[in-house]
């Protein structure tokens, strides 16, 4: 199977607020809008806001957003300036990278990532 692309489909009890969050919180940028949703540029894929499947109920996503950015302390100090709420402060993990936890407003978690230059996955494997 190829896999060319990928996104992660949100369903949102609250679409504005949780829209509010990736495009001007993290300031991920509107990769197209549609009647009922809007599709975000995160990276090498996207995530997907709809506004259909909302009841008013935090959806149960049982699964977290998983982010690399490039320096982690920046993005740390990004996210304090736009007053985002961190549940993990930066630190290194005992797999080598270095993780910071916030959530978004339905709690689905998102893990931001730095990738060390000294870890595997920065290495060229061929």
């Amino acid at each position: 199977m190829d896999i060319l692309s990928s996104r992660i489909i949100l369903r949102p009890g609250d679409y504005e607020a949780t829209l509010a969050f990736y495009r001007d919180a993290l300031g991920l940028a509107i990769a197209r809008e549609y009647p009922g949703g809007t599709v975000l540029f995160a990276g090498q894929s996207s995530i997907e806001v709809a506004a259909h499947g909302g009841s008013g109920e935090p959806s149960h996503f049982g699964g977290a957003i998983w982010l690399q950015v490039r320096d982690i302390a920046d993005a740390a100090a990004e996210l304090a300036r736009a007053g985002v709420r961190v549940d993990r402060e930066p630190k290194r993990e005992p797999w080598g990278l270095l993780e910071m936890w916030i959530a978004d407003p339905d709690g689905v978690p998102i893990v931001l990532v730095e990738v060390p230059a000294e870890h595997p996955l920065r290495r060229d494997s061929r």
